[in-house]
């Protein structure tokens, strides 16, 4: 058994998720944008950690043409979907952040990556002095029905590799107690919204939503379902 970030160096992401999941990129894009419009200027620069296939950036390509955009990711299994988005001019680097890295940005993504990593709390902390500002998509896998059935969970750590597990709680204070100051967050509606969910699963979704109809952060304890988008800045800027 080889460590966590071995399933990004080697094959073994791409031959469980092929599409990369790129096919969410969208959805999750138009979420960014909902979430950049608290912030006063349009940013002139976004960097994404973590960007995977690139499809978000070019999803913010078509809104943002005037924005420089960057990306970077440590799976080589990426870079044959980089090829495909020469037309958008985004500048994608295969490697790790903190060595191949050289400015400061606008605003940075991390987008479904803290749950991949084997230390969340010095990895974010360290992302401190890069950006402005900093757009986190983080999954709530943990919930009452994910504790007691389990399989959901194990689901989600076999096939793309999530080894943190949050609520709406916990993720928040991950980040304040990286001294991040919460601007803004929000749910996503990832079980209603999210493209690709099948008729099987939407219907087992309906007491999810009766729940939400009734108490939307008790539902999502009870029954999970839901993904956080946050934007925060680091505490100590003015």
């Amino acid at each position: 058994m080889g460590l966590p970030t071995e399933k990004y160096t080697t094959d073994e992401y791409l031959k469980n998720n092929p599409t990369w999941d790129i096919e969410d990129s969208p959805w999750k894009a138009e979420n960014v944008i909902h979430m950049l419009s608290a912030i006063d200027k349009t940013p002139e620069s976004i960097c994404e950690i973590g960007c995977g296939a690139g499809g978000v950036l070019v999803a913010l390509r078509r809104y943002f043409q005037e924005v420089d955009l960057f990306g970077f990711d440590i799976a080589r299994d990426v870079s044959r979907f980089w090829e495909s988005h020469k037309y958008a001019g985004i500048d994608f680097k295969l490697g790790d952040f903190f060595h191949l890295n050289k400015r400061r940005y606008d605003v940075l993504l991390l987008l479904d990556v803290i749950e991949h990593l084997q230390n969340p709390f010095d990895f974010i902390y360290r992302l401190q002095g890069f950006a402005d500002y900093f757009i986190f998509h983080i999954p709530l896998d943990l919930s009452a029905v994910s504790v007691l059935r389990e399989a959901p969970l194990l689901y989600v750590r076999n096939k793309v590799g999530h080894i943190h597990y949050f609520t709406k709680t916990l993720a928040l204070s991950l980040l304040e107690e990286c001294n991040y100051e919460i601007i803004k967050w929000q749910y996503t509606g990832a079980s209603i919204n999210a493209p690709n969910r099948s008729i099987k699963t939407k219907i087992a979704s309906i007491p999810r939503h009766l729940a939400y109809l009734l108490n939307k952060d008790w539902g999502v304890r009870l029954f999970g379902g839901e993904t956080l988008m946050i934007l925060a800045k680091t505490g100590d800027r003015k």
